[in-house]
């Protein structure tokens, strides 16, 4: 029996949950396409992640959960030390020997995920040094994070340069190339592939522009929360304080809280709520909501933006943008400039603010995101596979 070409996928979360179903959504792809994978996730445990046809292997979790990204602690929340680290090296390493793959993908590193270096450097140089060597792809998101030290760049520079054969990089250059926020990225232009923004398909039976369709039939205000890598509360207190003050005051609102809500502000929530409005967890169904919605709210992470694209719905969008981050701010302004979303930056977030720019988005034309390439996933497992047949 001729076996499958095996792929593995490593992922760390560490906060939200943005990473891991960005990757699922590709893995998904990639076993649709007759690729056998082994996802490996280094995070929280994520109870139903629908991973398609991949095995799943969960490493013992890390996290950090108050955003202090220097600090890694462990699932119980304890800081992690020297031993711990040992032992999710060995693993990692024991699951790359069982897996044998023909490809490795890591998912930030080295552009993020600098944390991990104490696995990920000692699990690159063993993927290097294996004969046959596999293939060894970055997986990273078009927008980065900047960086004020140069250093850091250099060293991302000699580590893509050093192990990676290829990066493929999640989005269309027509609305933001790596480059923007990676300046340094011609030091690796070769190795570059861009494969679209990664979303799921339309809903089946639904379409792009739905959103239009179901603001004509009265559809409902989503307010998302996301991946619950950024605190959320205030931007759904502030979407029940404005909802009074909207001309959509008599639609339906529904707001879907993150993971990481805590339960005390989710029943404030709830209890705050009057008729006509619903406060829940985050669905599953949520792109098929997004397609008949009549106006979405929600921040500007990677994830949200994309499934936006693919339900081409009106949109108001909160970047996040505490403690120097610079990414959702970033891809906000490219919606904005494209008349894709109207923007509320999280200084001037209050009832008014948001109301006011829930109504423009009502009472203006429906965006038109044709040209922006949404099939990440799917073109991330035909770049993969061509590499692979070479």
């Amino acid at each position: 029996m001729i076996q499958a070409t095996r792929v593995l996928f490593y992922v760390q979360h560490l906060q939200g949950v943005g990473h891991l179903y960005r990757a699922a959504r590709i893995v998904r792809a990639m076993t649709a396409a007759g690729l056998a994978v082994d996802l490996v996730s280094g995070g929280r445990p994520v109870p139903g992640l629908n991973a398609g046809g991949a095995t799943l292997h969960q490493l013992a979790p890390v996290q950090c959960p108050d955003g202090d990204f220097a600090n890694l602690r462990d699932g119980r929340g304890d800081p992690v030390d020297e031993a711990f680290k040992e032992r999710r090296r060995e693993a990692l390493l024991a699951l790359f020997r069982e897996s044998a793959p023909d490809a490795v993908i890591i998912e930030a590193f080295p552009f993020g995920r600098r944390q991990m270096g104490f696995e990920l450097l000692a699990f690159l140089e063993a993927t290097a040094s294996r004969d046959p060597k596999p293939l060894i792809v970055c997986s990273v998101r078009d927008i980065l994070q900047g960086s004020k030290k140069p250093e850091r760049n250099r060293e991302t520079v000699d580590r893509v340069n050093g192990f990676f054969d290829f990066v493929l990089v999640h989005g269309d250059p027509a609305f933001a190339a790596l480059d923007e926020t990676f300046p340094a990225a011609g030091k690796f232009a070769a190795k570059v592939h861009y494969t679209g923004l990664v979303a799921d398909p339309a809903p089946a039976g639904e379409s792009a522009n739905d959103g239009n369709q179901g603001d004509q039939a009265g559809g409902e205000v989503l307010v998302s929360a996301g991946g619950g890598a950024t605190d959320s509360g205030a931007l759904l207190r502030a979407a029940l304080a404005a909802r009074p003050l909207s001309n959509l005051k008599d639609r339906p609102w529904r707001l879907l809280a993150g993971p990481n809500l805590a339960g005390d502000e989710r029943a404030r929530l709830v209890a705050a709520a009057p008729q006509g409005v619903t406060v829940e967890a985050n669905r599953d169904d949520f792109p098929s909501l997004l397609s008949r919605c009549a106006v979405s709210v929600s921040q500007a992470g990677y994830n949200t933006v994309a499934e936006l694209l693919r339900a081409g719905c009106r949109a108001v969008v909160v970047p996040y943008s505490a403690g120097g981050e610079t990414e959702q701010s970033f891809r906000a302004q490219r919606l904005n400039e494209r008349g894709l979303a109207h923007v509320v930056e999280e200084t001037a977030l209050g009832p008014e603010t948001l109301a006011a720019a829930v109504d423009a988005a009502a009472g203006g034309p429906a965006p038109e995101p044709g040209g922006i390439d949404l099939d990440g996933a799917e073109n991330s497992a035909r770049l993969v596979m061509s590499w692979l047949d070479r």
